[in-house]
Formats: structure tokens, C-alpha cells, sequence
């Protein structure tokens, strides 16, 4: 749930970055916090854990403008992705208002991206939030391996596996150079604010 700060005329917003292990999260979040402005821009808290990384940084959207006067600050979070942290990332999930579902287009990680969306559907149950009501992107991510030799999975495949059901907007990118970084964050952050304003923001204030 969005936190209002009524003292500085705020409204917090919690988008988390989820997915398998090294499918790009954390690159996603680096990216945009090395691209931001620095007076637009909380500092880059990290949990390191073995293998992968939890981020976690907030900012303050430009062009945005304000909700009932107030300012919108978007607070971003990645998990890590290993099937032995799924304490942490239904922890990390409290008060999230917004997804990104970044996948791996690598074959051999195909079920490891299905078995993180059924991942991400049971952790949020265990917060009484329904993904299918949940403002959520996807994000394709290191498509630039398809132009290698690497098995790598089509868009149709990834459609296949886990936007059947979801119908959400995707987001074809390579984060190590930010193709479709920003992309995704301005879609996220647009549907977040919606889901933000229309569920807490203007019915109670």
C-alpha cells in the first residue's frame, strides 16, 4: 500500500523488479539510477545474498506533475531471484503497488521464468493481492542474445508461457545498455500512479 506523507505532501509508491536469478533485475535498477539526476534520485541501498542482489532506491519522477497537490515519489525494489529466497521476496512484495516481471531468453531457463510468475502469484497471495488486479509489465530481457548462437526463446514462446492469462503490455530490452529500460519504467510508473490514486489517493483525501 502507497504511503501518504502528509508533512511533505507525498505519496510513495512501491514498484518491485521480479524474477528468476540473473535475468536482469538488478542491471534494470543500476541502469536507472546511474541515469538519473542525483537531486531526483534517493541513495542506492543494497542486501547482497549469495549469488544475486536485493536494491532497493527511490526518485522522483519528472513530468509527472501532482495527485491532489501531492508530489509522487516511486520506490524501486528488486528481489533475489533464487528459489531459496522466497522468504525474502514475499517480504520484499508488502505494499507493493506496482510489478515488472523481468524473463530470461535463455531455453534453458524457460520454466525457471514460468515457475518465478507462479513464484510472484502465490507470494502475493500471501499478502491478499491478486496479480491479475496488480498494475504489471513484463519485461523480455537480453534479446540482444538472439543474434548469438545461444538457444534463445522467441517472443511468441515467452508470450506463450506467461502472458497468456496476464494480457499485459510487454517490453522487448537490453539492460546492460538500457534499451527498454525507461521504457518500462514510464509504463509501470503510469499504471502504478493510476492504481495509487484511484484505490488510496482520491477517495481519501
Amino acid at each position: 500500500m502507497a504511503l501518504i506523507d502528509l508533512s511533505k505532501k507525498e505519496v510513495h509508491c512501491k514498484v518491485v523488479y521480479y524474477g528468476p536469478g540473473r535475468c536482469g533485475k538488478t542491471t534494470n535498477l543500476l541502469y536507472i539510477h546511474e541515469a538519473m539526476a542525483e537531486k531526483d534520485r534517493g541513495k542506492m541501498l543494497t542486501i547482497d545474498t549469495k549469488g544475486d542482489r536485493t536494491l532497493f532506491f527511490d526518485l522522483l519522477p519528472l513530468n509527472l506533475g501532482k495527485i491532489s497537490g501531492f508530489d509522487i515519489r516511486i520506490q524501486l525494489y528488486t528481489v533475489p531471484g533464487q528459489v531459496m529466497y522466497e522468504a525474502t521476496r514475499a517480504l520484499v512484495l508488502k505494499g507493493v503497488d506496482g510489478l515488472v516481471y523481468v524473463a530470461d531468453p535463455l531455453k534453458v531457463r524457460q520454466e525457471r521464468n514460468i515457475e518465478g510468475l507462479a513464484d510472484l502469484k502465490r507470494n502475493l497471495e500471501k499478502h491478499n493481492l491478486d496479480m491479475m488486479k496488480m498494475p504489471l509489465v513484463l519485461q523480455y530481457n537480453k534479446r540482444d542474445l538472439c543474434d548469438t548462437p545461444v538457444p534463445t526463446l522467441t517472443i511468441e514462446d515467452l508470450e506463450k508461457d506467461l502472458n497468456s492469462e496476464l494480457k499485459t503490455v510487454y517490453f522487448e530490452a537490453v539492460a546492460t545498455t538500457g534499451i527498454g529500460v525507461f521504457e518500462t519504467l514510464t509504463e509501470i510508473t503510469k499504471r502504478t500512479v493510476r492504481y495509487v490514486a484511484e484505490k488510496h489517493l482520491l477517495t481519501k483525501i
